[in-house]
């Protein structure tokens, strides 16, 4: 499938996704959903992955003096958590339905933003330079190899040397999906994910859970 065609698809899916429920798709464990429980969900998120590893995410600087970004943001259920604990958070979304959602959802909150991308790079950024990056349950749902490492060189370009861009990706290497299946995506090992970072830039300093749905990696701009 071309390049093009699969990244429209990925936005067509999502945007319906997001019309049908889309506090499901983003938590896929239940399907009922409260806008406060689901809002709970994204501090429990943001607890777990975020507030732990303080140390590798600001390296010295003080989280309200942090620019920060959410890649692949949803309807900014882990945005809002960031906001509260970092000075300036954008957040960039695939989806037009998803973006709707987020901006609808953080208007009460002046430091976070919200960007549609085209799937392809991240100009609507402009020049912004951040100081960690952030994706979960994101590339999950990619299904190309080559369109995830192209997101990753993407973010990279706008991610200061030094700074952390830590993310998951599926990791149970006998999942077999079709090519352009935007909800299963494609599993990816530990070389996949060190050439990866070689050709974009970043230096893979740490990796848990291979095999595993969520694996988990630290990549490090250098």
């Amino acid at each position: 499938m071309r390049r093009q065609s699969l990244v429209d698809k990925m936005r067509r899916d999502w945007d319906q996704r997001a019309r049908e429920n889309y506090r499901h798709y983003i938590v896929n464990c239940r399907k009922d959903w409260s806008e406060e429980d689901f809002r709970a969900s994204g501090e429990v998120t943001a607890s777990h992955y975020i507030l732990t590893d303080m140390l590798n995410i600001c390296q010295g600087k003080r989280p309200e003096e942090m620019r920060v970004l959410d890649f692949g943001c949803g309807a900014g259920r882990v945005t809002r958590s960031l906001a509260k604990t970092f000075g300036e958070v954008h957040g960039v979304d695939i989806s037009i339905e998803m973006v709707r959602l987020a901006r609808q959802a953080l208007g009460d909150m002046p430091n976070a933003h919200i960007h549609q991308t085209n799937g392809e790079d991240l100009r609507v950024l402009g020049d912004l330079q951040f100081d960690f990056a952030f994706a979960f349950s994101v590339f999950h749902h990619i299904p190309s190899k080559s369109i995830i490492e192209n997101s990753i060189r993407e973010v990279g370009t706008h991610l200061r040397s030094g700074c952390l861009f830590k993310f998951e990706v599926q990791g149970y290497l006998p999942l077999r999906a079709s090519e352009d299946d935007t909800w299963l995506g494609v599993p990816l090992g530990e070389q996949d994910l060190i050439g990866i970072a070689e050709r974009c830039g970043f230096e893979s300093r740490h990796r848990l859970g291979a095999g595993e749905e969520s694996y988990w990696q630290w990549f490090f701009r250098k």
